[in-house]
């Protein structure tokens, strides 16, 4: 039975990877900022008021997990927001920059000393952070923020192998989630499942692999 962390737990993909984990026999922490029905009635241990975009929230609500020995943390948590050159916001970039690049380096960073050896580390990221994959333009908090994010991810899987704890990027594909108003190609089990199975295939070989959860691997 391994013990499983997961940020942004209440919904979505999130929800998902609680249910699915749970449905494996592990031990899941979900992590959210408010809990939902579903992750309440679903088995996990709940650890809420967790804000991945405020530094001083994660000091003081990862402090609980303290003595917890981890074997896979999942940093699911992220926000979308729809700019163009015409209609920004620094406030809104800015938000997705603390929540979607700084919120899993800084969740990850505090938890290190928890994660055992062997331990791996998820990084939900997105092909919009992709410089080659970026046909369309606009998006440019989101866009900029899991580039951010990937760049950190490749640090950190260089920085945690002689703990000998590996990290995967991984973009789940276009889900049915709210944060797309339901628009997606696929539904947040078939994404989970795929990623389940990338988190499965990742070790110190592959470790800071950037990946399509259908098993692409995916252009910088």
């Amino acid at each position: 039975m391994a013990t499983v962390v997961i940020t942004g737990a209440n919904r979505g993909i999130g929800l998902e990877f609680v249910k699915q984990y749970l449905a494996n026999g592990d031990k899941v922490y979900g992590l959210c900022r408010n809990t939902s029905d579903e992750l309440s009635q679903s088995g996990a241990k709940v650890i809420d008021k967790v804000d991945v975009g405020s530094p001083e929230c994660l000091e003081k609500t990862l402090s609980s997990l303290s003595d917890l020995k981890i074997d896979l943390l999942i940093n699911n948590a992220g926000v979308l927001a729809n700019e163009s050159l015409e209609h920004m916001s620094p406030i809104t970039l800015e938000y997705q920059f603390r929540v979607n690049a700084m919120g899993p380096l800084l969740v990850t960073q505090m938890l290190r000393k928890q994660l055992v050896k062997g331990a791996k580390v998820a990084l939900i990221t997105s092909r919009m952070g992709s410089a080659t994959d970026n046909t369309s333009g606009g998006r440019y908090g989101y866009r900029m923020s899991k580039a951010a994010l990937n760049i950190a991810g490749v640090s950190l899987a260089h920085d945690l192998k002689a703990q000998q704890v590996a990290v995967a990027l991984l973009h789940p594909g276009y889900v049915q989630t709210e944060m797309v108003n339901n628009r997606g190609d696929i539904s947040s089990s078939v994404a989970v499942e795929r990623m389940m199975q990338r988190i499965e295939e990742l070790n110190l070989t592959n470790t800071g692999t950037f990946w399509h959860s259908n098993g692409e691997v995916l252009p910088w």
